[in-house]
């Protein structure tokens, strides 16, 4: 276990630095960015559903939008609700994580042996606080909730989006018999594992912020 939060961890110091230049930078930088992870994890889609070419073009039709909806949030300049989001989705995953294998307890679903209880929670809690100090410290958009009570129920929202999001690629995995979505990730498996949430949250919020 500890070897696998030191992989987790090591991981995450490379990738999140890689996530906030190319979000900050923007413009061509972050359609490239975006572009990338948009083929890579249509191709763990397309190897996860291969036995069903209506769920491989539905899934990708799907991926399109996401990433098509993280690219409107983000905008021209509006990188601060972008990373907002992006805080609260990779808490909710710490969170989990880290409640799940510490305090364990009743299983949450067959689709997800792993997933607890206590991880829900914590997936709940880590990212209440993450979110509220982005808010009050960070960065507070305008498309915020400007009161604390508001804003609490609309950080719980994108969280449960994300362990929803979690849970559906989960159901996937389970389905075509597989651990992870791939192996690019030391300590995390495949791309599509590391933003399972983010893809549900991000179309999720596209009619909030955007429109």
């Amino acid at each position: 276990m500890i070897k696998e939060l030191e992989k987790r961890f090591i991981t995450s110091l490379i990738l999140i630095p890689i996530l906030i230049f190319f979000v900050i930078k923007g413009s061509i930088f972050f359609i490239f960015f975006l572009s990338i992870l948009f083929l890579a994890t249509s191709y763990e889609w397309v190897i996860m559903s291969r036995k069903n070419n209506f769920l491989k073009f539905l899934g990708i039709i799907f991926l399109l939008f996401s990433f098509y909806s993280a690219y409107e949030i983000r905008g021209n300049e509006n990188y601060g609700d972008f990373l907002f989001i992006i805080t609260i989705c990779i808490f909710t995953d710490i969170g989990g994580y880290v409640f799940g294998k510490f305090f364990k307890g009743p299983k949450l679903t067959k689709i997800s042996p792993k997933k607890t209880y206590s991880g829900v929670f914590g997936g709940f809690l880590f990212s209440l606080i993450a979110g509220l100090v982005f808010s009050h410290h960070i960065y507070s958009g305008e498309k915020f909730p400007d009161k604390d009570s508001i804003l609490f129920i609309f950080i719980l929202c994108i969280s449960l989006i994300s362990q929803i999001g979690d849970l559906i690629i989960s159901y996937f995995k389970r389905k075509a018999k597989l651990k992870d979505t791939g192996k690019i990730l030391p300590g995390h498996g495949g791309l599509l594992d590391r933003i399972d949430g983010m893809i549900f949250v991000f179309p999720f919020l596209y009619p909030i912020i955007i429109l």
